[in-house]
């Protein structure tokens, strides 16, 4: 068979992009202030539907710069899903706060809520709902949980762009959401995050902390420790000419996923990610599970083989329990789901100028594999 060449994500760049960054560089407002950040911010909370939208300067930023926001420090307990992006974990580390972990749930991959209650302590102060691979977590039921103990919760939709839960968007759905821009993502700024949420005390607090901490009402007088988290006019140059285009890109990618679906849906020992009834995800990456007993080979076999055929693949996050700085959190508790998904999962190439014929060449490649191991 043919080697080909397919990478598992590149970014769309089609636009007014360079346009928009060459108005910024001659602008010479290349820095944290200019005409794109306020417009990216503005038109970013209206599409997510929140009072606020504040950029930072990428995805693991912006989860901190909430968490710090939110008061979260040294001797409180954040719960967060064993199977996601280490980025999660490493922000509550940052704020010197103790990391709990629950195990997500088969249908959606997303943290269960059944596994919550169990972890509250008296010194929880909060759960961040990962919408793990563009899946929206069943935020009703972890709300609902989190009022009855009086905790905060936090979004954390980094993979998530323009997901819908029961008609509403991701990122309006907590108190606070974060979001990550980078170059693999749905819309992209190469680097780049934002924080989106609708208390107003809640916004000067984050505008303040973002830049060292400055008074909004006194320049250069710092009443509190902040942090240099802010994104540039550049990025955002880039991001308000992604946004102009977003339905088209959503639109395609969404295609590429039912082809994906349609042609490996038949194929023995490969799994599709599930979707819940209330959930319309984002295509972020496309998702598949190998079960060897099935297929033949397994998951890492068969990142292998499509390597060999030219064919890029990301195998699933490692969960966060199984990496060295994070075994303690572990304990003696058992994430069954986590574990399998994160043993079996991966990633087929994902983005918007894939063609129809690439995604046939890419489920043809995997069908002979499992057929005469190719």
């Amino acid at each position: 068979m043919t080697k080909i060449n397919v990478p598992v994500s590149t970014p769309d760049l089609s636009g007014n992009e360079e346009a928009y960054l060459v108005d910024a560089l001659r602008s010479t407002w290349i820095s944290s202030s200019g005409k794109y950040v306020d417009r990216f911010e503005s038109e970013f909370a209206g599409l997510v539907g929140t009072r606020y939208a504040s950029s930072a300067a990428n995805g693991t930023v912006a989860l901190h710069l909430a968490l710090v926001a939110l008061g979260v420090g040294r001797g409180d307990e954040v719960i967060i899903p064993a199977f996601t992006y280490v980025a999660v974990a490493n922000a509550v580390i940052y704020t010197g706060a103790r990391l709990v972990l629950v195990d997500v749930d088969p249908h959606t991959w997303c943290m269960d809520p059944t596994k919550i209650e169990a972890s509250i302590t008296s010194q929880t102060r909060g759960v961040i709902a990962v919408h793990n691979y563009g899946h929206p977590c069943d935020m009703d039921a972890i709300n609902k949980i989190a009022r009855s103990f009086k905790l905060w919760v936090m979004e954390d939709a980094a993979e998530a762009h323009f997901a819908t839960y029961k008609g509403r968007t991701a990122g309006s759905l907590a108190d606070i959401a974060t979001f990550s821009f980078y170059g693999n993502k749905v819309i992209t700024s190469g680097e780049g995050g934002a924080l989106t949420y609708n208390d107003e005390s809640l916004h000067h607090r984050i505008r303040m902390l973002r830049s060292q901490g400055m008074d909004r009402t006194r320049r250069y007088y710092y009443p509190i420790i902040g942090y240099n988290y802010r994104l540039t006019n550049i990025a955002c140059a880039l991001l308000c000419a992604q946004l102009e285009r977003w339905k088209g890109m959503v639109a395609r990618r969404n295609a590429i996923f039912k082809s994906y679906s349609s042609r490996l849906s038949p194929i023995p020992g490969i799994g599709l990610q599930p979707v819940a009834a209330w959930a319309s995800p984002s295509p972020w990456l496309y998702c598949i599970t190998v079960d060897e007993s099935l297929f033949d080979v397994n998951r890492d076999t068969l990142a292998v083989r499509l390597h060999d055929h030219g064919i890029e693949t990301r195998p699933f996050f490692v969960c966060i329990h199984q990496m060295p700085p994070y075994q303690q959190h572990g304990g003696a508790e058992s994430f069954p789901v986590s574990e399998q998904l994160s043993r079996d999962g991966m990633n087929l190439p994902t983005f918007h100028g894939m063609t129809d014929d690439t995604v046939d060449q890419v489920c043809a490649i995997i069908e002979a594999i499992h057929l005469r191991g190719a």
